[in-house]
C-alpha cells in the first residue's frame, strides 16, 4: 500500500470523484464512486512511479498515509 495522500473530492465540473495526489505532481484520476476515485488513484501512483523509474526521475517520500474525502 502506499502511503501518498490522496484527497477525494466531488467535481460538479467534472460530474464525478476527482482524487488528488498532492505529493505526485501531475498525478490525479477520478471514478463516479469514492472507491473507484480511490482503485483509480492507486493505479495512477502504480503508474507515476513506474514512469519516474523508467526516466530516471525522483520519486518523492511519502510525508503521511491518510486518505481525505471531502
Amino acid at each position: 500500500m502506499f502511503k501518498y495522500e490522496i484527497i477525494i473530492h466531488w467535481s460538479k465540473a467534472d460530474d464525478c470523484f476527482v482524487a488528488d495526489i498532492p505529493e505526485l505532481p501531475g498525478c490525479m484520476a477520478h471514478g463516479h464512486s469514492q472507491e473507484e476515485a480511490l482503485k483509480n488513484a492507486l493505479d495512477a501512483i502504480r503508474l507515476w512511479i513506474d514512469t519516474a523509474l523508467e526516466f530516471g526521475d525522483t520519486i518523492p517520500e511519502p510525508k503521511g498515509d491518510r486518505l481525505i474525502f471531502a
